[in-house]
């Protein structure tokens, strides 16, 4: 009872001194440091959520990861707030271990893992390299390329049976409806909406930009939505149309729950593609439409002629998003003709002003052989010095940027680690992909298949075309906590299938025997 009312007395006098404290700042309209208290508590409250349930807890991560830009904006890029999201997972790898260690939760060893340890070696050797102006350059890039790796064995963790993966996927479409509805605001609204009145210096030149249409001089508005810049908003665009197309897939084989909500998304994310005025955005979900519908149809479950169902899937998606693109170009006209206008410019070859050549190839090229220009190039500058987040790396040591950076991926990689880091990075990726592969031919004709054929595609996407365009995508926290999350589910998919036999198939077996499609 002493113990008690000793705690209770040092509880009243904290909780005297912050509303003081609180009430000063109200006072003096102070109110940055109110936020910053508030996202404390908050922080603190997810915290211990993560540590007494890291399930529930991954879901505040995964929410915080694709929200925290917006609260950087409000709140001048303050760098405690970019950390945020490491600590979070960091908590999550945390609980996760001690209930691996308690038997409570499963693990995999990821068939890729010596290529991709060897290449892992490489860049942590690099972080010492003597070219490097600073060792915390090293410790920064290899945050960017390693540190939400260990995010697969999370999601393998986190997928027990199917009804883990239709929540997973579910919430994951919600999100990406929310933040695709909001892009589209911002589009036709401009950038007075989601921005506060003056951006930090450091998210100024990324957020608050205009394109021209270089032959008809129309100018439209590139919207952020709830991220710091274009960029991030089109590749999240890129990796949220692929898993909600697998999602259509998936549901429609194994359950209607969500199946509005899903498409409900497909076409929001369709129309933010659009109004998103990037063109990566809008040739790689156009590429990826065509290949997961080729895909779809060539893993469907033929056998029990029930592929009728994955021609369903693709008919609902395309009408979907049909009916999304058509409803905004009759609601907005000027805004969607304009970016229209920019893509048909810019991305036709009978246009004069058509770039698809330069950008896609010659411009990459040129980069690459820019890199063997930089006197280091046999054995790099070190790990992190041509890598994303190098302002803050000057910010935190106060030294002199290093200008070494060449806008092509496989450049960075001889820039940073020598001539030996882009065969590594060749092998670990190309081992994921073939035994990403393998897992996917094990689910053909099953249920999984869609979104499996999904994954292993953005894998895909994400290590070569997008590598090759440049290592941003890669290094982008947004699409590289993607990466790794979708490699767990990945390969946790044959163990649902073993645990539980595909309802589309066991169910269809009675219309098999009468043949057809079954349309």
């Amino acid at each position: 009872m002493r113990n008690q009312a000793f705690i209770s007395l040092c509880v009243f006098i904290f909780a005297l001194f912050l509303a003081w404290n609180l009430g000063g700042k109200i006072v003096g309209s102070d109110m940055y440091s109110i936020a910053f208290v508030a996202l404390a508590f908050v922080a603190v409250g997810v915290a211990v959520k993560i540590l007494s349930n890291w399930r529930l807890g991954f879901y505040s991560f995964l929410i915080w990861l694709l929200f925290e830009d917006l609260v950087r904006k409000y709140l001048g890029n303050n760098m405690a707030i970019y950390f945020a999201k490491d600590v979070l997972v960091g908590l999550t790898y945390i609980a996760l271990l001690i209930d691996i260690r308690r038997g409570r939760a499963t693990t995999f060893r990821p068939p890729f893992r010596l290529f991709f340890y060897l290449f892992l070696w490489l860049a942590f050797v690099q972080i010492f390299n003597f070219n490097s102006p600073s060792i915390v350059y090293g410790l920064m890039g290899a945050k960017m390329y390693f540190y939400y790796a260990p995010l697969m064995f999370v999601s393998y963790a986190l997928i027990r049976n199917d009804e883990d993966l239709r929540k997973f996927l579910a919430v994951n479409a919600a999100l990406a409806g929310v933040i695709s509805s909001l892009g589209i605001a911002q589009a036709i609204l401009g950038h007075s909406f989601l921005n506060p009145t003056t951006l930090a210096p450091d998210l100024k030149e990324l957020g608050a930009l205009d394109k021209v249409t270089p032959i008809t001089n129309q100018i439209l508005t590139l919207p952020t939505a709830v991220f710091v810049s274009t960029g991030r908003f089109a590749y999240y665009l890129i990796v949220a149309f692929i898993v909600v197309m697998g999602t259509t897939g998936y549901l429609l084989l194994y359950s209607r729950r969500s199946r509005k909500l899903v498409y409900v998304a497909l076409g929001l994310v369709l129309g933010a593609t659009l109004f998103s005025g990037t063109r990566g955005a809008v040739v790689y979900v156009t590429a990826s439409a065509l290949v997961l519908a080729v895909g779809f149809l060539w893993g469907a479950p033929w056998r029990w002629r029930q592929a009728h169902k994955m021609v369903k899937a693709i008919r609902r998606a395309f009408i979907v998003g049909s009916l999304g693109l058509a409803a905004l170009l009759l609601l907005f006209p000027d805004q969607a003709g304009s970016r229209l206008a920019f893509y048909s410019e810019t991305l036709s070859p009978s246009s004069s002003a058509y770039e698809g050549q330069t950008r896609g190839w010659t411009y990459p090229i040129r980069q690459l052989e820019q890199a063997f220009t930089n006197e280091n190039w046999v054995l790099g500058n070190g790990t992190g010095t041509a890598s994303l987040g190098g302002q803050y790396v000057v910010r935190l040591t106060g030294a002199a940027p290093i200008n070494v950076w060449v806008e092509e991926g496989y450049g960075i990689l001889i820039i940073e680690m020598g001539i030996l880091a882009p065969f590594l990075w060749l092998l670990w990726t190309g081992a994921l992909v073939i035994t990403g592969w393998r897992i996917v031919l094990r689910l053909r004709e099953t249920r999984l298949f869609p979104i499996g054929f999904a994954i292993l595609w953005y894998a895909f996407l994400l290590l070569f075309p997008l590598t090759f365009g440049g290592m941003v995508p890669y290094q982008n926290f947004v699409t590289n906590a993607y990466l790794w999350l979708l490699v767990g589910v990945l390969f946790r998919l044959p163990d649902l299938l073993a645990q539980q036999p595909d309802q589309a198939i066991v169910g269809a077996r009675e219309d098999a025997k009468r043949g057809g499609l079954q349309f």
